[in-house]
């Protein structure tokens, strides 16, 4: 059984930059498409960003488009979501998860697997 497992998350000031990573244990992530997903206070659990099978293909939220860059080794059973030019509103716990479905899908219907969570805050 799949296991995810996230880290790198903290406290951090706007504009620097922060990595989190994804562990994956229990089978590899080889063969599933790996998303990221954060959710803010008082807020729903919404679609950052997600890397296909291959790793080839990405997709991002226009939220974050430009500044974040996910990637995965499939050696290491890692994923990464490697965030720039970090914002206030950036702030949330950020969700690794992992879905079998074809495609890039962003709907979290579509994703089997999460891990606990990592907080990212930053502040202005």
């Amino acid at each position: 059984q799949l296991q995810l497992v996230e880290s790198g998350g903290g406290l951090v000031q706007a504009g620097v930059s922060l990595r989190v990573s994804c562990a994956a244990s229990g089978r590899t992530s080889t063969g599933l498409v790996m998303g990221w997903f954060r959710q803010a206070p008082g807020k729903e659990r919404e679609f950052v960003s997600a890397v296909s099978r291959s790793g080839v293909s990405t997709d991002y939220a226009d939220s974050v488009k430009g500044r974040f860059a996910i990637s995965r080794d499939d050696a290491r059973n890692m994923v990464y979501l490697q965030m720039n030019s970090l914002r206030p509103e950036d702030t949330a716990v950020y969700y690794c998860a992992a879905s079998a479905r074809f495609g890039l899908p962003r709907h979290i219907n579509e994703y089997y697997t999460w891990g606990q969570g990592t907080q990212v805050t930053v502040s202005s």
